[in-house]
């Protein structure tokens, strides 16, 4: 910090130390402080944030900053469920699919690599690897491209607007100061003739750079809060056109596995008799004694 700076800052805190004890005016711009407490305020707007691996989950954003950062969050954690990376890649859809697909197809080839079953596993394998190498080919650039990147454009935006509402408030103590300074050189007149043109000259100079920042934040804050939804809105769009593939895509590659299996199992899981074999399987594996039912 300069020596310059040093001092305005030393200045501002002996101000606000006056404010305190009614030694100086306070300003109180009502028209700055609600637009202010809206954009910082509380935002009674639900965020609804689907995952792959999840149901979805509902919060209540704390503010306008707070929200698009939880937004960017929760959208680099379903990139990154899509990729199969980080501590959210154990509940990653396809990065279990995958863990699956390699110990059915063990499973079955151990017994017969030509049965029905072991082709079907080795179908299933396959889809999904495809599942997965298509998810990064075709989903990750255009999601980073329409998702991430205007996410993080906009928290970008958080600490200059933060950084001029400081700013505004610092000019506002220096404005106030100056101000207090004209009033008293008014009611006790100086001998020196220079003190009233300069203290005149200080108050207007303050003035007139804390009502330009002032204006200017008033203007655009309710501007910023206005185009949050049309902003976000190519957004989410394009995240749930990227959903719409991924599922479609999954049922895609899961519906020509099917044709591995024999048109009568077919037949049963469409009828829902499945369950009734798989307990009769189970009852025979019962009876057995070295299951202990004997």
């Amino acid at each position: 910090m300069s020596w310059t700076g040093f001092k305005k800052s030393l200045n501002r805190a002996g101000t606000t130390v006056l404010q305190k004890t009614g030694q100086i005016e306070r300003t109180v711009d009502r028209e700055f402080a609600d637009e202010e407490s809206k954009y910082r305020a509380y935002v009674p707007c639900a965020v609804f944030v689907l995952l792959p691996s999840d149901s979805g989950r509902l919060r209540l954003s704390s503010s306008f900053e707070k929200e698009c950062q939880a937004l960017q969050r929760d959208s680099k954690q379903f990139q990154d469920a899509m990729r199969g990376e980080s501590a959210l890649s154990r509940r990653a859809m396809t990065t279990t699919q995958a863990r699956l697909a390699e110990t059915i197809e063990i499973f079955y080839g151990a017994a017969d690599r030509t049965s029905d079953g072991a082709m079907a596993s080795h179908a299933f394998k396959s889809a999904v690897e495809e599942l997965d190498s298509g998810i990064q080919r075709e989903l990750d650039a255009p999601y980073r491209a329409t998702v991430m990147e205007p996410l993080g454009k906009m928290n970008a935006y958080f600490p200059v607007v933060n950084e001029h509402i400081a700013k505004r408030n610092k000019k506002l103590l220096d404005y106030d100061a100056a101000r207090s300074k004209l009033r008293k050189v008014i009611e006790k007149p100086s001998e020196d003739p220079t003190k009233l043109p300069k203290a005149q000259q200080e108050h207007d100079e303050a003035k007139e750079v804390f009502e330009l920042m002032n204006d200017q934040l008033i203007t655009e804050l309710p501007q910023l809060l206005d185009l949050r939804i049309p902003y976000f809105d190519p957004s989410f769009e394009a995240m749930i056109r990227m959903q719409c593939k991924f599922a479609e895509e999954g049922y895609e590659k899961m519906s020509a596995v099917q044709r591995y299996f024999a048109d009568n199992v077919r037949d049963d899981y469409a009828a829902g008799q499945l369950d009734a074999q798989v307990e009769a399987v189970l009852q025979e594996m019962r009876e057995l004694s070295i299951c202990g039912a004997n």
